[in-house]
Parts: structure tokens; sequence; C-alpha cells
């Protein structure tokens, strides 16, 4: 069932429920008050009678006779007079005798001195009346006839306004629930039209903070992050696709190029030696984007534990060293260091290394002396580390893009490279939760300053 048709029948339920008890305490109200007034009449019309009798000395035939003939078109009240010794003193029409006073009834009525009850369906009010200081016990007894024809009436209008009013509040409920959704029938179908060929379309939003409003800002907002992850993707693809074609364009024509006719034994040394070296190359790409991809993890699903950073980067110049022997790495502790914990960090220990050995490799690679070197300083809260080297520096119009996945600057003409090594040591550190920033001059050097929060 959609949204729309549940609130409109919720709106009906929920509004019928409040009209049905307000319906029904009008009608106990009214049924209450008509069944009151009717016991406050007959106790009028018992007292009037009484009066009449001992006060008025009206002939008792007379009041007898008047009785019945009003019986014959309306429902007359039967009074009946008692002296204290239960003798009848008076009654409307002995022969009829609606109540069928009892002695228990006697007693009750000069116990509480007024008994209301009915007898049937007739209302009986029962009185303990004094005259010249005696004491007379006097029943009234009538059908309100009248007063349930109202009241049947008021009952009859209540259930046909009840009907009337749950079909109102069904229609209008139907009505304003689909004025309600316009806006978002309106969002769907725009919705519905925007695919991966065109994630530049976006749902239209009024200035309204209403949630609506806030739902298609929401949704704008991931359409912007879905578009700048296909744009991403599209370019990781064309630029992985580049990398890739080029070391194994070279490897064909290398291995063709040796096939084509005998070689001498340094020919084919060489030509193996050079397939070798794109191999390599790609071995290296490959180990890179799986780095990469490690990194780009959620970090629920790696793991972290407390780690040393300084074992860490000692680990990481022991495999920049071991894989070009001409690099030259230095480790500096600024400070001195009381507990480890002031090394310390919640990292990942390769993730940590395969960063810290692409700024180790970075700053060898560019610097003529092929040198590297961290310095390592600490505070209360965060660990920070300055890889620095004497590089050829880079440029102000590279420095911006420097974290960009597979942005080469100006420099890539001095050492070989896929882009792939900062991009993916940004990533590590922010994952650590940490921060990278970088200052470099021209033909003076770089600067590389990582910080890490403690444990």
């Amino acid at each position: 069932m959609k949204i729309r048709n549940r609130l409109t029948l919720l709106f009906t339920f929920i509004t019928a429920t409040i009209l049905f008890v307000f319906a029904s305490i009008i009608y106990l109200s009214a049924k209450e008050n008509r069944e009151n007034e009717f016991y406050f009449g007959l106790k009028k019309e018992a007292i009037t009678k009484a009066n009449l009798i001992f006060d008025a000395k009206v002939d008792t035939k007379t009041l007898q006779d008047i009785y019945k003939n009003n019986r014959e078109i309306l429902n007359e009240v039967e009074v009946a007079i008692y002296d204290d010794s239960f003798k009848l003193l008076y009654h409307d029409a002995v022969d009829i005798d609606v109540v069928k006073e009892t002695r228990p009834m006697f007693d009750e009525i000069i116990q509480k001195n007024e008994l209301y009850f009915y007898q049937k369906n007739r209302q009986v009010v029962g009185l303990n009346f004094k005259f010249k200081g005696k004491d007379f016990v006097i029943t009234a007894a009538a059908y309100d006839e009248y007063g349930y024809k109202k009241l049947q009436d008021l009952q009859q209008n209540i259930i046909l306004f009840y009907i009337i009013s749950i079909l109102f509040l069904y229609i209008a409920g139907r009505f304003f629930s689909r004025k309600a959704f316009e806006p978002i029938v309106e969002l769907t179908n725009k919705a519905k039209n925007i695919t991966a060929t065109n994630l530049d379309l976006r749902l239209s939003s009024s200035d309204s903070k209403d949630e609506l409003s806030e739902m298609a800002n929401t949704f704008n907002e991931m359409l912007n992050r879905l578009e700048n992850s296909f744009d991403a993707q599209k370019h990781f693809v064309s630029n992985i696709s580049h990398e890739l074609r080029t070391p194994l364009a070279a490897i064909i024509t290398e291995l063709e190029l040796s096939t084509n006719k005998e070689r001498s034994t340094e020919e084919y040394k060489t030509a193996i030696q050079f397939a070798l070296n794109d191999a390599k190359k790609l071995a290296k790409l490959s180990n890179s984007l799986l780095d990469l991809a490690k990194a780009s993890y959620d970090p629920s699903e790696i793991s972290f534990k407390p780690v040393r950073i300084d074992e860490i980067l000692l680990d990481a110049s022991q495999q920049v060293q071991k894989s070009n022997s001409s690099y030259n790495v230095s480790i500096h502790f600024e400070n001195d260091f009381e507990n480890e914990n002031d090394i310390s960090v919640n990292g990942n220990e390769y993730l940590l290394k395969v960063a810290f050995a692409n700024l180790f490799e970075n700053g060898c690679k560019f610097s003529n002396n092929h040198k590297s070197q961290v310095s390592i300083s600490f505070t209360e809260n965060q660990i920070s580390l300055q890889f620095t080297d004497t590089g050829i520096g880079i440029t102000k119009k590279d420095l911006k893009h420097i974290f960009t996945p597979f942005y080469r600057g100006s420099n890539k003409v001095h050492a070989d490279g896929n882009g792939i090594g900062l991009s993916l040591t940004k990533k590590i550190v922010s994952l650590h939760k940490g921060e990278i920033s970088v200052v470099s001059n021209v033909a003076v050097g770089t600067n590389f300053k990582v910080e890490i929060p403690h444990l």
C-alpha cells in the first residue's frame, strides 16, 4: 500500500475515532440530562398533587378523573400517597398500579428521604413528604415518551452525521494527501530520468527549509558525490590503461624483435634485460594499485593496533635502501622519549610502511645525492614527521596536483613513476586521522610534513 493511501486511512481513522468519542459524550450527556430532568419533573408532579390533596383539599375523585382522561392521550404521571404506617391515602389508578409499592420500598424511601429508580421502562421517584408535622410517602411514576423520542432522534442524527463525516474525511484526506505528495511524485519522476549517462541532472529545490527541500538537497549532494566518483573512476581506468599499455607494449616489442632473427648472446641479454625492467615496472604498478585499493577500504574493514612509528620508519628505510642501494635514508629524533606511547599511534603497520617508503623514495629519487631525512617530534596529542630532501623541488603549478592519482608533474623527466605514490600516501594518512602538507622550492628541496594523532 502506498504511503499516500496509508496516510489517508490513518487520518480518517484518527479523526473518526475523535468524532466517535465526541459523539458518544454528547449522546451520553443528553441521555443523562433527559433522565435527571424527568426525575425532577416527577418530583414536582408528586409534590403538586400532594399539595392539591392536603392543602387545597381538592376532591380525590376529581383528581382521579383528570388522571384517567389525560392518560388516554398522554403518559400521565401516576401518583400514590401513603401515611407513615404504609396506609394508602390516595392513588391515581389502583387498578393499574404501575409502581406496586412494597413495605421494603416504603422503608427505604423513609430512610433515604428520596429514592429514584426504574420500574421496567418507567421512571419512579419516591419522596418522604412532610405536612403539618406528619410524614407521608409519595411515589410518582411515568414513561418519558417525549424524552425518549428526542433521544432517539439525536441518536439517528449523530449516526447519520458520523457516516457523512467519515466519507467527507476520507475524500478530504485523499485530496490533501495527493496535494502534499505532489512534490514527492515530481521528485520521483525526475529521479527516474537520472542514469549513469546523465549524472549532471539535479532535482529542483526551493529556498524553503521544509523536509522536501532538504531531501532534494541531500539527493543532489549524493549525485554530486556519485558524479565525482564516476569521473574519478573513468579517469582512473583511463590512466591505468595508459600505464599498463606502455610497459606491455615495450615488453612485446622487445620480445618480437628478439625472435625475428638469430641474435648474439649479448643482444638476447639486452632484450631480456629491457623486458625484465618493464616487467618490474608492471609489478611495481600492480603493487601500488593493490595498496591504493586497500587504502580506499572502509576504515572499519582495516585492522588497526598500537604501533611504534620509529620501528615502521626503520623498516621503510631498509626497504627503500634494499630496492636501490644508492639511496641513503636517515632518521633523526628532535626530542627524547621516555615512554613508548610518545611515539606510538593506533594504525595499520603495512599501510604506514607503504606511505613512509613512498616519501623516502620520492626524496631520494629526485635528489642528486639520493638522500632523504625524516625528523621525528611529538607532543602530548600527536606525532610530527618531516621528510626533507635537497632535490630538484616542485613547481607551484605542480604543488596543487601532487596528491591527485596518476598526476605527474614536470619533474617526471628526472625519474620514472606512475603518479600513484603521493595520492596513496595521502589516503593512508587520512585513514589514520592525520594530515599531510608539503612545502617545496625549486632547486632547493622539498619538505613533507605528516601529523598523526597519538593513541
